[in-house]
């Protein structure tokens, strides 16, 4: 399990690098997950130790949004003064992201044939 999150933070490292020699305005952490999934879509089949630490740190996924809470907390003030647009950004964002997943899992989903679905009915 400590060769998978080297892994992962070795990714990350290469993104941040990237990011800082290119000047590129994506965070380092978004360009070195980009990579390993082009990495992994190259190997077409995750390694067994990968996917248990992907699982593990999606057990304890919801201690990765407490840095990200208390930076919401101290700044607060600016928060009072822009919320409006903020609110705005949030749910444009939301709905966007809502309607392109529904369209592209349509798209990729395997249809149902018409002898299955009158199968399914019976």
């Amino acid at each position: 399990m400590i060769a998978a999150f080297a892994l992962i933070l070795v990714c990350q490292l290469f993104g941040e690098v990237v990011s800082e020699l290119f000047d590129l305005p994506v965070p380092g952490p978004v360009i070195g997950l980009v990579l390993l999934f082009f990495g992994l879509l190259i190997k077409r089949k995750p390694p067994k130790v990968l996917t248990d630490a992907a699982d593990n740190l999606l057990l304890h996924f919801s201690l990765l949004f407490v840095p990200a809470g208390v930076g919401v907390v101290t700044q607060i003030d600016r928060l009072k003064g822009d919320w409006l647009p903020i609110a705005a950004a949030l749910v444009v964002s939301t709905l966007l992201t809502m309607v392109l997943t529904a369209v592209l899992m349509s798209k990729l989903l395997p249809k149902a044939k018409s002898d299955q679905t009158a199968e399914d009915a019976q």
